[in-house]
């Protein structure tokens, strides 16, 4: 029966009916016709609705690519509108803390005059200030001063390298080397450049994009979104149906895609820092492109990704890199200590053991919605 004849059909039958008077002669009630005709016009029109449809749009950033799952869109509003607000929302970001363009803010600061004071723009402010009150709560495992250090190793905007660099070479940079000599300004957002001082904010950055693409769609009323860059992710509600997002982490091995877990999301983000896709081999030894600020030198121990799980993506890009090189032991009892939804990965032999802390479980253990 289509939805037109069922609708006639049930009109006749309100046209039928009928209440008893005391009297227990019938009267037809036009209360009871017009209540049963809004209901079948309600029954008519979501016989009529669309199915939900997940959208996707993507494009690159950051030296790596985006991509925005989102389910249907608010009237008024188009996938290019979407599109375009996001493309210039990134561009803005990167405007800001890019060390690949020498016009960036971040590079501006880079380069600024020793003792002279550097006004910031709001979203550089954050990352930053965000940046140096983990540095000093990890005492110094995370530090955006890290820059001159991870360039030497051949993993930012200086050449590739095959062979570590020498010990005079490690000493010199060093000296550059170090959150404590950066001084800000809260009053009017301005960071002191010290001398020398080279900030690289690339372990935070992708994350606050993340956030800040997540936090457009939600405030121009899309409220069913997956938002990722460079692997980085954060999920609001459902896909069709209610069903929820579903993110796969990945089994930390060389040359091979393979998923260890395949997580149930909402209303959360999470990071995942490893060391064995951005590497070079030297000799016997394979360095990382994650560089301990403390020692000069890439981490050196068994732990191969830290995946973190986080209301805010920023926190999960940024605290996934402490917590790599920090190293197991250290980086759990840091993460239980603060309540950390945390997932190490160590190496053990030819396998891979798997060290979740409490928070972490407790999460996985049903869908997440903090």
């Amino acid at each position: 029966m289509s939805s037109v004849t069922t609708l006639c059909w049930m009109i006749s039958v309100a046209e039928r009916f009928t209440f008893r008077r005391a009297d227990g002669s019938a009267q037809r009630t036009q209360q009871g016709l017009r209540a049963l005709f809004a209901v079948c016009l309600l029954w008519l029109l979501a016989s009529c609705q669309q199915p939900q449809q997940i959208h996707l749009i993507s494009g690159d950033t950051m030296g790596t690519t985006w991509s925005v799952k989102l389910v249907d869109l608010p009237p008024g509003v188009t996938l290019t509108r979407v599109r375009e607000d996001i493309e210039l929302l990134l561009e803005s970001i990167n405007r800001q803390m890019s060390t690949y363009r020498p016009d960036s803010d971040i590079s501006r600061f880079n380069q600024a005059e020793p003792g002279s004071w550097q006004l910031l723009p709001a979203d550089f402010w954050r990352v930053i200030r965000y940046s140096l009150q983990l540095a000093k709560d990890t005492e110094g495992a995370f530090d955006p001063t890290v820059g001159p250090l991870v360039n030497l190793w051949g993993f930012g905007p200086d050449p590739k390298r095959q062979e570590p660099p020498s010990a005079a070479e490690l000493a010199a940079v060093q000296t550059r080397i170090g959150y404590q000599r950066l001084a800000w300004r809260d009053a009017d957002q301005a960071l002191l450049q010290p001398g020398d001082v080279y900030v690289d904010l690339s372990a935070v950055a992708k994350g606050y994009a993340v956030d800040k693409v997540a936090d457009l769609l939600l405030g121009i009323g899309v409220e069913n979104l997956l938002v990722e860059i460079g692997g980085e992710l954060r999920a609001h509600g459902a896909k069709p149906a209610g069903q929820p997002w579903r993110v796969a982490i990945e089994k930390p091995l060389p040359g091979l895609r393979e998923v260890a877990h395949v997580i149930a999301m909402s209303n959360i983000a999470i990071a995942t820092s490893g060391d064995y896709r951005n590497y070079f081999q030297a000799g016997e030894r394979r360095y990382s492109h994650i560089i301990d600020p403390r020692t000069g030198y890439p981490v050196d121990h068994k732990v191969v990704s830290v995946s973190v799980l986080h209301p805010r993506c920023a926190e999960a890009d940024a605290l996934a890199t402490a917590l790599t090189v920090m190293g197991a032991e250290q980086g759990m009892a840091w993460a239980e200590a603060r309540q950390l939804a945390v997932l190490f990965m160590v190496q053990s032999g030819s396998t891979v053991e798997e060290h979740a802390s409490s928070a972490f479980r407790r999460l996985t253990a049903k869908e997440i919605s903090p």
